[in-house]
């Protein structure tokens, strides 16, 4: 072989030596933040459909360690149909980030007028990361004149019973231990009469 063309195939064969043993940066994966979501407020409450006031619903979103997530975007979704409600924005969905304490809340919004079991859908994005949890409540019709009026009625017996029960208290003190004595026996008086004298009969 021509030593010209032997040295280049040994500077070959080194050269490709070389990259064999350098490391190829492609490029970095960043693993997304893995995230967790916990409800502070909300699930398993009540709200009145006749107030159309509904409870608050509250969470934290946190990290791996059990920290809390300050910026995370946080979206509140209520159903379509049947139980559900509305935001403030007269919407379905409300979306807001979460403060210094990592929480998230959706407050001063309306359930409609149909009772029944609520699922309010939650989900949670920061970095990458994403985490979704459901907030269950119920709608339901409270009838709080009902309720004052069962409550009054109720009170009122409980105090009548209570009066009932003092005075057979009361009785029962009054009267001695000791059993009375029986009254005496009724007197008889015998007045003698006047006698008569006759022939034997």
């Amino acid at each position: 072989m021509n030593p010209c063309l032997q040295q280049i195939a040994a500077c070959a064969a080194v050269w490709l030596c070389v990259l064999a043993m350098t490391p190829q940066v492609v490029g970095q994966n960043t693993a997304a933040q893995p995230l967790s979501i916990v409800v502070v407020e909300g699930q398993g409450t009540i709200n009145n459909i006749r107030d159309r006031v509904g409870r608050d619903l509250v969470v934290r979103v946190e990290n791996a360690n059990q920290q809390p997530v300050s910026g995370a975007s946080v979206v509140f979704t209520l159903p379509a149909q049947g139980a559900s409600g509305a935001f403030v924005n007269g919407e379905k969905t409300l979306m807001t980030t979460t403060d210094a304490q990592g929480q998230a809340a959706a407050r001063a919004w309306k359930p409609n007028n149909i009772a029944g079991k609520m699922e309010v859908r939650v989900t949670a994005s920061y970095q990458g990361g994403k985490a979704s949890a459901v907030i269950t409540v119920f709608n339901m019709a409270v009838q709080n004149t009902a309720s004052k009026s069962h409550t009054k009625w109720v009170l009122i017996l409980l105090a009548a019973g209570g009066a009932g029960a003092a005075g057979a208290i009361l009785g029962t003190r009054g009267s001695s231990s000791t059993p009375a004595p029986p009254p005496p026996p009724a007197t008889i008086s015998i007045s003698p009469g006047a006698g008569s004298v006759g022939p034997p009969r």
